[in-house]
């Protein structure tokens, strides 16, 4: 793919909130107009729709004559994403049944117009100009040769999110329901989805059982309590940390046991990455057991904190080792050492989106042109 930074093509975007939609415009990965903010009217349709082609409009007037080439915006799902059609959404309480909004702004604005999950933005986003490059630019400055091309993206929050890129490419799945990993089973909490241990709610319920206070209070809270920044029952905030990152490390060895990529974290939470990130890499470290109780590695490849520095150094060392062929004087190059990065987003989480759906938009056009010259 072309690098966005230097693409001159002209993209707007949406951030869809429950309470105010943001619009925006994106050229060579940046904005390039004042965002626009307008509230959603999430309770009426009409005025909902409306306010989107009214906020769509504002971003027109601001590019004073230069023309978009497409829409690429994340909107909540279920949706089918890829006709573009919203289900019933919690957030936006207004669509219900099924709302065409992917072909309303096309036929209006005349341009395609791509939505899609933010989890998979996000993961896409850091594949085209977050973490992928930094984990290869990192081995090419180490003097290795080796790519990686996949990536799993997870964003901590309100809920957990996911994302898949496969050899470069984001992974929808063929019902627009690829990166579901909130669903998978709980670790924790087995007759659960995963969801449960993994939230705000999940960290605030394992402080509050475990410090015996009534007092409801935010993760950032909590983790001011971890650090010793605030008075607090500092163990039971450590605790709540590292039982959600346990319950992430098993979603992420059934994930990587598939898609074997790196994985790149996001959201709010992750900003208490120094007690999540060493508890999912003790995690996925460990053994899973057969029936004859012989253990065997939960995560084929060994992961690496590449936030860390020895650990990053440790990622980009040379593991190519040359082995004779058989019946043959040649030798060939064998990677003895399968492994994995995982890291905090570099670019942050909204960034990440935003990028996404650029970068989303500008291979639909580069990929359509394409056809259009073979027919």
């Amino acid at each position: 793919m072309k690098n966005i930074y230097e693409d001159e093509r002209i993209v707007m975007t949406l951030d869809a909130g429950g309470t105010n939609f943001v619009f925006s415009a994106l050229q060579r990965g940046e904005e390039i107009i004042q965002p626009i903010t307008l509230p959603s009217n999430s309770d009426d349709l009409e005025r909902c729709l409306k306010t989107i082609i009214k906020g769509f409009d504002q971003v027109k007037a601001q590019l004073n004559g230069r023309q978009p080439e497409a829409i690429s915006f994340a909107f909540p799902g279920p949706a089918d994403y890829k006709n573009g059609i919203i289900g019933d959404l919690v957030n936006l309480p207004a669509f219900r049944g099924g709302v065409a909004l992917g072909p309303m702004l096309e036929e209006i604005f005349e341009i395609p117009t791509l939505i899609n999950n933010d989890g998979d933005l996000f993961a896409y986003g850091e594949a085209v100009a977050g973490m992928l490059p930094f984990i290869n630019e990192s081995l090419a400055a180490a003097g290795i040769s080796r790519t990686y091309k996949n990536l799993i993206g997870i964003t901590l929050g309100t809920g957990f999110g996911g994302g898949i890129v496969v050899n470069n490419q984001i992974c929808l799945g063929d019902n627009s329901a690829a990166g579901e990993i909130w669903l998978t089973r709980n670790y924790i909490k087995p007759k659960t989805v995963v969801e449960e241990s993994v939230s705000i709610r999940a960290i605030q319920r394992v402080y509050t059982e475990q410090s015996g206070t009534t007092e409801l209070i935010s993760p950032r809270e909590i983790y001011k309590i971890a650090s010793g920044e605030k008075e607090g029952d500092k163990q039971a905030a450590i605790n709540a940390f590292e039982e959600m990152a346990i319950a992430v490390a098993e979603s992420l060895a059934n994930a990587l046991a598939l898609i074997d990529g790196p994985i790149v974290i996001g959201g709010g939470i992750a900003g208490a990455s120094k007690y999540i990130v060493p508890k999912i890499i003790e995690h996925l470290s460990g053994c899973i057991y057969n029936l004859e109780n012989e253990g065997m590695p939960r995560a084929i490849s060994k992961v690496f904190n590449i936030d860390d520095p020895a650990q990053l150094n440790a990622f980009t060392a040379d593991s190519e080792y040359e082995v004779k062929v058989p019946f043959s004087t040649a030798k060939a190059k064998y990677n003895k050492e399968k492994r994995i990065a995982i890291g905090i987003s570099k670019l942050g989480t909204s960034t990440s989106v935003c990028l996404g759906a650029y970068a989303l938009a500008l291979d639909y056009l580069d990929k359509k042109n394409l056809y259009k010259e073979l027919v």
